[in-house]
């Protein structure tokens, strides 16, 4: 009988382990997908942070910064009649790095039929990026009602390339 409480202890103890249910593994549906990759065009996937001009009208300058997922870009006009260096518009462009490309809005100030100051969006989205800079699609423009909501009437929106050229900082004399 001293043989059989040890053999007895062990199967009590065998027993136990195996009647525990075991935590299961995580199945495919409970696991989440990954994300989706981020797709933006050859040459964007560095940070696109820096001084630009506007490649028709220099006097439209833009000060981008990025942190590694969106890009603003702040719209900074020079003064044309002053030497007191540039005016910030309030304007930006904020672009976002998503699966759907570099994509995002324009921020500015319309005004009504009556003159009411409205904020607007424009669509935006970042299309090709090299060493000259930047080349963007965004919507020209838009008609706003004295609610400062788009019109129902007018011309449909007109996406227009704009290409912004990167500053390069002065070499000196």
């Amino acid at each position: 009988m001293h043989r059989a409480l040890p053999s007895l202890a062990l199967g009590f103890s065998v027993l136990c382990l195996t009647a525990c249910p075991a935590k299961a593994p995580p199945t495919l549906e409970t696991r989440s997908p990954p994300p989706p990759p981020i797709r933006v065009p050859p040459g964007c996937e560095s940070s696109q942070a820096g001084e630009y001009r506007h490649e028709e009208n220099p006097a439209f300058r833009y000060r981008g910064e990025e942190d590694g997922g969106t890009l603003t870009l702040a719209v900074v006009r020079a003064l044309a009649d002053t030497d007191a260096g540039t005016d910030s518009s309030g304007a930006s462009i904020v672009l976002q790095r998503t699966p759907g490309g570099f994509v995002g809005e324009t921020r500015a100030t319309g005004f009504t039929g009556s003159g009411a100051p409205c904020p607007v969006a424009f669509p935006t989205e970042l299309v090709a990026c090299d060493d000259a800079g930047l080349t963007l699609r965004a919507v020209a423009s838009t008609s706003i009602d004295e609610g400062c909501q788009p019109s129902r009437t007018g011309p449909p929106p007109v996406r227009l390339k704009q290409v912004l050229l990167r500053e390069t900082p002065d070499a000196g004399p």
